[in-house]
């Protein structure tokens, strides 16, 4: 019984998520361009990795590099994407420069902060478990294809696969 409810959930939460559709939130490349993520992906397939909490912005780079080392997703077009709402705004200048100054100048445009709509953001990943990095797989519509928490090292072959 578990493990048919282990192997269903996933299936469940892809299809919560595939409902609903991209926040139309604008938001900051760390190269200073305003980018909206859900005009950006539009036509074409992308993924989307996501962090709500400083833990698990950590666990995104491990995310990037994995779609990057991938040869099946390197194709794909990826963004990290941190959301600093609840962080206070004194502090957001010095992270965002903070994260400027660890993150590959190459990588600036495909690493966006967002800074409003937050519970817009956490509904759309299902957010459940702050300290996980959340990734998402879109097709060319914006529809789900694969969704998922946690580390690249477990779940970046159920998401090559995906896109397979």
């Amino acid at each position: 019984m578990k493990a048919a409810l282990l192997c269903t959930f996933p299936l469940l939460l892809a299809i919560a998520t595939a409902a609903q559709t991209l926040p139309g939130t604008a938001g900051e490349t760390l190269s200073g361009k305003r980018i909206v993520v859900a005009q950006t992906v539009q036509g074409h397939t992308a993924i989307l990795v996501a962090a709500f909490s400083h833990d698990a912005g950590q666990h995104c780079e491990h995310w990037m590099h994995a779609i990057q080392r991938d040869p099946v997703l390197a194709g794909v077009p990826a963004y990290q994407l941190v959301e600093l709402e609840k962080a206070p705004t004194l502090f957001r200048g010095a992270l965002r420069n903070l994260m400027r100054k660890n993150v590959d100048p190459a990588e600036h445009d495909h690493f966006i902060i967002l800074t409003q709509d937050e519970k817009l953001w956490r509904a759309y990943f299902n957010v459940n478990a702050e300290q996980d990095p959340y990734v998402v797989l879109l097709d060319g519509t914006g529809k789900v294809q694969w969704i998922g928490h946690g580390s690249a090292r477990e779940l970046e072959p159920k998401l090559r696969a995906a896109a397979h």
